[in-house]
């Protein structure tokens, strides 16, 4: 495995800036998702490391060394895409084998065997490797898109929104899978996704893109609790913070247009009058859809609360979040 960093990374194309001056390190044995919405330089940034793509400035190091100069083979990283890529007609046996049997790898057959049994023992595929690719259901399919990266022990794992196309269930046991199988090798893995839970519950650090720049990387703890910006601040956060006018609650400092409120962050207590519109009960709390002052907030009650659509509540922020017009912190 190798830590990877990226220098002042710029790509364009055409008339349209996908990347700008982008620097970051993924440290080795990490598992770094980089988080933003569509058009964001996701997708690009991974494309370049794996030497898919050129940058147009700034550098690219894999375990120290640059490789600028080198071939998407020579960089020896294994990406995976949302999309399965199977060959239908082969057995899942031999969609593993497929890398290791390439003239640049060339494994001998029975060091293939050994690696594919390792792989699908950690997948928990051992027992469909036998099964042509069109015979799994699209969890299992995907297990072995994941299992091909895998089985070439390559550098650096990069991961285009693997799960995005699964339904919620597999989704979400696919993720502690990926977990448990980076806890288990160590592996390096740069993660791209638009879902914010996957960056929560799987990455060790995270990077936020908008419109091509790296705008804030920490853990997600840190990127949750103390974001740079109003864009950060609503990239993390199920339901997402509430940004409203400064001037709601007293106390907002000089230049401060907006105030940010985790719903975890508003309480009961006195303060400013709000209306009940609507509740939604999720077993283990409640979320309450409320109305200030003409402006709709969500904050969260407990499972069994009391409260029903019309009744009125006093509440107050706790450590609110303020931001200024351009959507920077203030702090």
């Amino acid at each position: 495995m190798a830590e990877v960093a990226l220098s002042g990374l710029s790509k364009s194309f055409g008339a349209t800036q996908a990347l700008t001056d982008v620097t970051m390190t993924i440290p080795d044995g990490s598992f770094v998702v980089l988080l933003g919405p569509t058009g964001a330089g996701k997708t690009t940034t991974l494309r370049l490391i794996a030497g898919l793509d050129r940058p147009d400035a700034g550098d690219i190091r894999i375990g120290g060394a640059s490789v600028m100069n080198d071939t998407p083979a020579q960089r020896d990283v294994a990406m995976v895409f949302q999309q399965y890529s199977l060959y239908p007609h082969l057995s899942v046996r031999d969609n593993l084998a497929f890398p290791l049997r390439s003239p640049v790898i060339n494994l001998p057959e029975t060091q293939i065997a050994e690696r594919i049994a390792q792989v699908a023992q950690v997948l928990r595929i051992a027992h469909k490797l036998d099964n042509k690719a069109t015979q799994l259901s699209g969890g299992e399919m995907q297990r072995v898109s994941i299992g091909r990266a895998l089985v070439r022990s390559p550098r650096i794992y990069l991961m285009d929104e693997p799960l995005s196309s699964l339904d919620a269930k597999l989704r979400a046991e696919l993720r502690i899978e990926l977990k448990r199988i980076h806890t288990d090798m160590g592996a390096t893995f740069l993660y791209v996704t638009h879902d914010q839970i996957e960056a929560m519950t799987m990455a060790s650090h995270v990077g936020v893109l908008d419109h091509g720049r790296l705008v804030q990387f920490g853990t997600p703890r840190q990127i949750y609790e103390d974001p740079v910006s109003a864009h950060v601040a609503t990239r993390l956060g199920q339901p997402r913070i509430n940004l409203l006018p400064a001037d709601l609650f007293p106390g907002a400092p000089v230049r401060a247009t907006q105030i940010g409120l985790r719903p975890e962050n508003i309480e009961e207590g006195e303060g400013q009058e709000a209306e009940v519109l609507r509740l939604e009960h999720l077993g283990d709390q409640t979320r309450l859809h409320l109305l200030l002052k003409g402006q709709p907030l969500v904050t969260l009650a407990g499972a069994h609360t009391r409260l029903s659509p019309g009744d009125r509540l006093s509440i107050r922020p706790r450590a609110p979040l303020w931001f200024d017009a351009e959507g920077q912190r203030i702090r």
